[in-house]
């Protein structure tokens, strides 16, 4: 399938909670996030183009007051997870705010996944002794 996402993804280290708002469940746990949308892990797959508003449980960010960003959403899409238990669901984003802007940005500063390799001395070789 051809990538069509207008923004990388920015996956997470953060364990946060995101909730269908009217419906009263929990849909899963942030996967990742960008401007544009977001993918849940759930346990229960959603169906493709229904509507719904996201109700996303802030991790703890500096100089934010917030607890929760309400965000009307569209499914995008439904996949299986690499574990058959879950279910990696994609949602776009109909409405931010500039305010939930600024929230989205400082989640992905504050928890995005950054894979870092550290500056190790080569080990030599057996065959250089």
């Amino acid at each position: 399938m051809q990538e069509r996402r207008k923004e990388p993804r920015k996956p997470l280290m953060a364990y946060t909670q995101v909730f269908d708002l009217y419906g009263g469940r929990l849909l899963g746990y942030l996967g990742d996030i960008t401007l544009m949308g977001a993918m849940v892990i759930g346990d229960r797959p959603n169906d493709t183009g229904q509507l719904v508003t996201l109700a996303v449980e802030l991790p703890e960010l500096p100089d934010i007051k917030s607890s929760r960003i309400v965000i009307p959403s569209r499914t995008a899409w439904c996949e299986q997870d690499i574990s058959p238990n879950f279910f990696n669901v994609g949602f776009e984003f109909l409405e931010i705010n500039p305010d939930q802007a600024e929230i989205i940005k400082a989640i992905v500063k504050r928890y995005e996944f950054r894979r870092t390799y550290s500056n190790y001395p080569i080990k030599p070789s057996a065959s250089s002794k």
